[in-house]
């Protein structure tokens, strides 16, 4: 009822309760930014007022606004703390209007209505990971780093999102959502037996990446698998959270239909998007000599391919290297700074992808999927060529920085 509600509202009123929601959801992003950071910083109407200050007021709480009126606490924080999140509580409610138009009115013919359970879902899902990306992002930028708080939660609520709103996805040329299979028919396979094992090993899989690993040697072979396994076996909670995906997987594999399609596509997606980054991170590693990206941009990209699934992972794989690239050239270039944090690229090229989804896949996206043995080709000709460009790059900057 209440979603038969909201839609017979006209488009206009429709979107300003977006942009009231996103502007809700705006504040506590920051409030993730800063608190979920390796180094958190207690700034913010939510944190307790650092003693060298005034005592907070209620107004400070308010979006937008508040961060205003912080704006006396800059002698302790720095001058400018406070217009970074200011921007970002404006702008968000801002982009969740833009991306609520273009999704359920801008590409449809003039007066249709939207449904709830196609294009809405489609934008429900695309904030999720757009808000999810954006903590990601700034804190990528303030500290090089992604925290595992930001991107377990963001999966785990991908495959939730996937099963619950099947028609989430990104859509096909024939309006249904993108899957696992597509642009080919879906296997029936897959909804038996063959599809339960595919979900375990990629769940398994992505259980088995996050958890924490000592290997020492010092005291034998066999000393060394026990704290192996002791070192595994520590993180309580991520044990809890995967025990919850597992049961998750085994209820909607049992359910069936849609819901578990999604969910398994949702699941490759999550397996294909860390592979194609773990795999770029050893080879950029090698060329570079040095570790050349955290395991946060793993699990990052595992965050987004659950929410956009395996095609588009490998199309954001292809378009943030061009991104990176560019603003690594043009970083050194001004500050002669020559580190980068790639996590914000990937989340960049995902927000495009997003926006321009319809054309690249109908223009040459669906195309390219159909042929089988040309996307694993493009995967190793694109590494080959990073690797090389990589080898370059560090041959111009060990020339540049011994001249």
């Amino acid at each position: 009822i209440t979603v038969a509600l909201f839609l017979n509202l006209p488009l206009e009123l429709r979107m300003l309760c977006v942009g009231l929601l996103g502007l809700l959801v705006a504040g506590q992003i920051n409030r993730g930014i800063y608190r979920l950071a390796w180094n958190p910083r207690l700034i913010g109407p939510w944190a307790a007022p650092d003693p060298q200050v005034d005592r907070r007021h209620w107004s400070d709480r308010l979006p937008v606004m508040g961060w205003w009126w912080l704006r006396r606490e800059s002698p302790v924080h720095g001058r400018t703390f406070w217009v970074r999140p200011l921007l970002l509580e404006l702008l968000v409610p801002l982009c969740w209007m833009a991306l609520y138009w273009w999704i359920v009115q801008g590409q449809q013919a003039p007066g249709v209505i939207p449904t709830a359970t196609g294009l809405h879902a489609q934008w429900c899902s695309h904030v999720v990971l757009i808000s999810f990306m954006l903590m990601a992002t700034f804190i990528d930028l303030d500290e090089q780093m992604i925290p595992d708080e930001i991107t377990v939660p963001g999966t785990l609520i991908g495959m939730v999102m996937a099963s619950v709103l099947p028609t989430g996805a990104l859509p096909t040329a024939g309006g249904s959502p993108l899957r696992v299979t597509s642009p080919n028919p879906w296997l029936p396979e897959l909804d038996g037996t063959t599809g339960l094992v595919v979900g375990l090993v990629c769940l398994g899989g992505w259980c088995l990446a996050l958890l924490p690993k000592t290997w020492w040697t010092r005291q034998g072979p066999g000393r060394a698998i026990r704290f192996l396994i002791a070192s595994m076996l520590k993180p309580r909670l991520l044990w809890c959270l995967f025990g919850m995906a597992l049961i998750w997987l085994l209820a909607v594999w049992t359910l069936g239909d849609e819901p578990w399609r999604a969910l398994l596509s949702s699941l490759v997606g999550l397996a294909f998007g860390g592979s194609l980054v773990w795999a770029v991170r050893i080879v950029a590693g090698a060329a570079l000599g040095k570790e050349a990206m955290g395991f946060g941009d793993v699990t990052l990209m595992a965050m987004i391919g659950t929410y956009v699934g395996w095609q588009s992972s490998f199309i954001v794989f292809f378009i943030a290297p061009f991104a990176g690239i560019f603003v690594a050239v043009g970083q050194w270039l001004l500050i002669r700074r020559n580190d980068l944090a790639y996590g914000p690229y990937l989340c960049l090229a995902t927000v495009v992808l997003i926006v321009a989804w319809r054309p690249v896949w109908n223009g040459w996206g669906a195309v390219m999927f159909s042929i089988g043995w040309l996307v694993p080709a493009v995967v190793l000709l694109c590494i080959g060529l990073m690797f090389l460009m990589l080898l370059v790059w560090r041959l111009f900057c060990w020339l540049l920085f011994r001249g």
